[in-house]
């Protein structure tokens, strides 16, 4: 059963409780109704008691007078009880009472048969049906009861008056038709009241509504704001929305408008889309705020009616901390940390450019490749805080230098990098490019104060030039990188542009670093044994064990064919450790034979050194094989020893001499601050160099540095070889000058290990010199 569905016979709803909630909520006007029901009954009847003065000394005076009274006296109770009534049954219990005292006093009246009576038999039970706020059934009870009551009063006692049949048939039609009229009442005031509910409940439903969208229009922390969309003019904003354009009183809102904040291009932009689509959506937009401030956002808006307005609601997304972190994360992504310079990225990304503009043009490009000379000095000295304070300084004086159009960079490291807008003259050079490069020189020439010492931040530069020496960014960096390296195989300190046969050499140098790879994993690199005699007695004393290289096309290969390998961090190194195990296992299979081959020398190299556990496995190595320490000695090179790891060479040396190895330093005068390194380095020996001894019997110098080579050796209770004798002259002059041993083709040409065991046993054949001829050759030379 439907809640508003109605009686069709009483007009009432079916459903009790529907039916208790309208007459609830209607008890206000009922109960206003019944008393204004009571007090005119009231009234009326107390006007009409004076007509009933007609009556005396009439029988029936004295039942019309108390009778007129009870009813005023039943009226007047009933409307002061009336206000007590808290709810519609005992309302309607009061009413139904006054009705049937009214009805009981009424009858008695009627009971003369006067004129009047006729109108009050009809008139009672139509007040009764239409005017007394009761339910249907109890309004069919009294109405019908009280016409039955009163035309019992007025037609009885008999005789019949004439017009009791009338008068009876005249109240059924009357209380039918008021019936009728009755239900329909009930119907309507029922329809009525679920209309009234309808339209309560939706305008409450949209009371709410309109005060939840104000509270979400004011609450939300988008700005909102809500503009006419023929002029502009803001009709309404948030709260966020007048904070975020800084608007304090909402009544300045009509003199804004979006032309206060919005430029004319963005205002078109945004227009033309809500022109074809009526809606927009995050649109990035640039505004200004009340105090001039710029703001970024993300509009979006939507063409609406208001009324009859045409408005448009818009909701901004400030983006403006976002950008700005973008462009942090963009600058940070692009930018080096330490130096604020552009980082190997956006280097890249600016060199496309720049040669794509060339090429467009037809003009040049210049690429200056910087690499700070002796830089891990200053970290391995001064500490990486004053590395980072070099070049911090580098940085600025170089950045001081370019030009719009041109960019330096940090690659990383120690390395940076310049493009610069070359420009061509007349011989079709580009002078642009070396004033570039000398004034980079100049300007790293001045000392900076790091750490209270003073270091000067000197650099060596390679300079390649598009598109004379490279086509696309890939080569031209790389050829920057070999004119770098020329300059740096150059003495340092200078620039070096790009020549074709630079590329030559590094081809080779890959070339060979790939078949030394072969190589080794195959065992083509042998060691080669070159004696190493006493000068007194002409007896082998050891050797110096020297790489060959069985090429497959090239036969064997001594180390100056693959000299570049042992720069190679990684081959020089594996180079180094195959050559040392080797001649463990050659001097285990000798001393195993019972032979005396005397101490075997191996070289280290700077790639060796690497390794912070050289000495270790040297050691571990030799423990392996079962070789003795006193049967094997390591060369190193000033060379090795100016390399950056003077202290880590120096604690390799230092256990190894220890653990009973010696230590020999080859090519003895050919390097820097010698005696600086006989005094820090654990030095058993000075080799001289073969460059000394090739015109010791006809060059004075060479005797002048041979001499005092064999006098500091002396003085400092060394050992001295001298390297490259191939004279008898040569080895009388080094014995009469008291050097202690030698090696060179006079005695023997480097040897296989198979052809050792021959030569120890067979000797060299070389006699012993005297010491007398030292000073004639002197004298000679």
């Amino acid at each position: 059963m439907q809640p508003n569905s109605l009686s069709t016979i009483g007009g009432e709803f079916l459903d009790p409780q529907r039916e208790a909630a309208f007459q609830a909520e209607r008890l206000p006007e009922t109960l206003r109704h019944a008393r204004l029901l009571f007090g005119l009954a009231a009234i009326l009847n107390f006007l009409f008691l004076a007509s009933d003065w007609r009556f005396l000394g009439d029988p029936h005076f004295a039942v019309a007078v108390p009778a007129r009274l009870g009813v005023v006296v039943i009226s007047l109770i009933c409307l002061g009880l009336a206000p007590r009534a808290t709810n519609f049954p005992a309302l309607q219990r009061l009413i139904l009472g006054w009705e049937t005292a009214a009805a009981i006093g009424v009858a008695l009246l009627v009971s003369s048969r006067s004129d009047i009576a006729l109108f009050v038999v009809l008139m009672l039970p139509a007040v009764f049906l239409l005017v007394a706020p009761t339910r249907f059934r109890w309004t069919v009870v009294v109405g019908v009861g009280t016409s039955g009551l009163l035309l019992a009063a007025y037609a009885l006692p008999p005789p019949l008056p004439a017009t009791s049949i009338g008068l009876g048939l005249a109240a059924v039609m009357a209380n039918v038709a008021l019936l009728l009229v009755v239900v329909r009442s009930n119907r309507l005031r029922r329809l009525e009241w679920i209309a009234m509910q309808a339209e309560r409940r939706a305008n409450r439903d949209l009371l709410e509504s309109r005060q939840l969208f104000e509270a979400l229009f004011t609450a939300v922390p988008i700005p909102v704001v809500v503009s006419d969309a023929q002029d502009g003019r803001f009709v309404n904003m948030n709260d966020a929305a007048r904070s975020f354009f800084g608007i304090g009183s909402p009544g300045h809102l009509t003199a804004l408008s979006t032309r206060t904040f919005i430029d004319k291009p963005d205002r078109r932009r945004v227009q033309g889309a809500l022109d074809r689509h009526r809606t927009v959506r995050d649109i990035e937009v640039p505004l200004r705020t009340i105090d001039g401030a710029h703001r970024d956002v993300l509009l979006s808006a939507d063409a609406v009616q208001i009324g009859h307005r045409p408005c448009v609601i818009t909701s901004l997304v400030d983006i403006t901390a976002r950008k700005a972190a973008e462009e942090t994360i963009r600058d940070a992504a692009h930018h080096d940390v330490l130096t604020g310079l552009p980082n190997r990225a956006l280097f890249q990304v600016t060199l496309d450019a720049a040669l794509a503009r060339a090429e467009r043009e037809a003009s040049q490009v210049g690429l200056i490749l910087l690499d700070l000379d002796a830089f891990k000095e200053v970290n391995d000295t001064l500490g990486h805080d004053a590395g980072d304070i070099l070049l911090k300084e580098v940085a600025i004086r170089l950045s001081g230098l370019v030009e719009p159009g041109d960019l330096v960079a940090r690659l990383g490291g120690d390395e940076f990098v310049l493009i610069t807008a070359g420009t061509r003259d007349g011989t079709g050079e580009s002078p642009r490019i070396d004033a570039v490069a000398a004034a980079v020189l100049d300007v790293l020439g001045p000392a900076v104060a790091i750490a209270g010492r003073s270091v000067s931040p000197r650099a060596s530069l390679g300079l390649a030039l598009y598109p004379d020496h490279a086509r696309n960014a890939a080569d031209l960096l790389t050829n920057a990188d070999l004119a770098l390296y020329a300059a740096k195989a150059a003495g340092r300190n200078q620039a070096a542009l790009f020549k074709p046969a630079l590329r030559a050499s590094i081809e080779e140098r890959v070339t060979v670093a790939r078949e030394i790879r072969a190589g080794l994993a195959e065992g083509g690199i042998v060691p080669f044994y070159q004696p190493k005699v006493h000068l007194g007695t002409g007896a082998i004393v050891g050797f110096e064990a020297l790489a060959r290289w069985h090429h497959p096309a090239r036969g064997l290969l001594a180390p100056a064919a693959f000299a570049s390998a042992f720069d190679d961090p990684e081959i020089g190194a594996a180079l180094g450790a195959s050559i040392a195990q080797q001649v463990a296992r050659d001097l285990r299979s000798w001393l195993a034979s019972g032979l005396d081959p005397g101490r075997v020398f191996v070289n280290l190299s700077t790639a060796q050194f690497a390794d912070r556990d050289l000495a270790e496995s040297f050691l571990a190595m030799l423990a392996a094989t079962g070789v003795p320490t006193e049967r094997l000695g390591v060369e190193v090179t000033e060379t090795v020893l100016l390399g950056g790891r003077g202290e880590r060479v120096s604690d390799v040396l230092k256990r190894l001499h220890v653990a009973g190895i010696r230590v020999a330093l080859d090519d003895f005068g050919t390097g820097y601050a010698s005696l600086t390194h006989l005094k820090r380095f654990p030095v058993d020996e000075i080799k001289v160099d073969r460059s000394f001894i090739n015109d010791l019997t006809r060059d004075v110098n060479d005797v002048a540095i041979v001499t005092a080579v064999l006098q500091l050796g002396r003085s400092l209770g060394l050992d001295v070889t001298a390297e490259g004798v191939e004279t008898v002259e040569q080895a009388r002059f080094l014995e009469a000058g008291g050097c202690s041993f030698a090696q060179g083709y006079l005695y023997a040409k480097p040897t296989a290990a198979s052809r050792i065991p021959w030569l120890l046993s067979k000797g060299l054949g070389v006699s012993r010199t005297p010491r007398a001829v030292f000073s004639d050759l002197a004298a000679a030379g």
